[in-house]
């Protein structure tokens, strides 16, 4: 069995789209994972159990319990654990709160890839690492380019987004 880490795309962030961590407990649970955690209120769980096919039985419980579609991004502790190692901005960085990951179900397209990479999105910077970018904003998420550019279609079938804080406190 291995430890895993459920990214749950677009919930908790207006009104419509609410789910209540102790739900999303419940719910883990119910679908046979074990020692459940849920990471702040935007939708990160940490369970155990297989990875096989967990994606799509996480997305399919969740679109019958709560009514509307959720994507999930799934990585392994190990994985996770990957990313952080991985870090290109490390020592630029200078607030977590600006420092973002974005998660990818699938390495990114190549041709899209260059196409953001190969443009100046300053001070904001972008670099790719397997199926992860980092997006070092330093004036924050608002507003930036880059980020409205990584939120385009193409890049890959879903992504969703964490600041490194949420992602090394998914790793406690």
């Amino acid at each position: 069995m291995a430890r895993l880490v459920a990214l749950l795309r677009g919930i908790n962030l207006g009104s419509k789209r609410r789910v209540a961590m102790a739900d999303l407990r419940a719910l883990f649970e119910e679908l046979g994972y074990t020692e459940v955690r849920t990471v702040l209120q935007s939708g990160n769980a940490v369970f155990t159990g297989p990875k096989a096919k967990a994606r799509a039985k996480l997305e399919k419980a969740l679109a019958e319990r709560f009514g509307f579609d959720i994507d999930v991004i799934l990585r392994t502790m190990e994985e996770l654990h990957e990313v952080v190692d991985a870090d290109p901005f490390g020592a630029d960085v200078t607030d977590a709160t600006r420092y973002f990951v974005v998660f990818l179900d699938a390495a990114p397209d190549a041709k899209a890839l260059r196409a953001i990479t190969e443009q100046d999105f300053s001070p904001d910077r972008v670099a790719a690492g397997g199926r992860e970018l980092y997006a070092w904003c330093p004036d924050g998420m608002q507003g930036s380019r880059l980020m409205r550019e990584l939120g385009k279609p193409g890049l890959a079938g879903t992504a969703t987004v964490r600041n490194w804080s949420t992602v090394n406190k998914l790793l406690e």
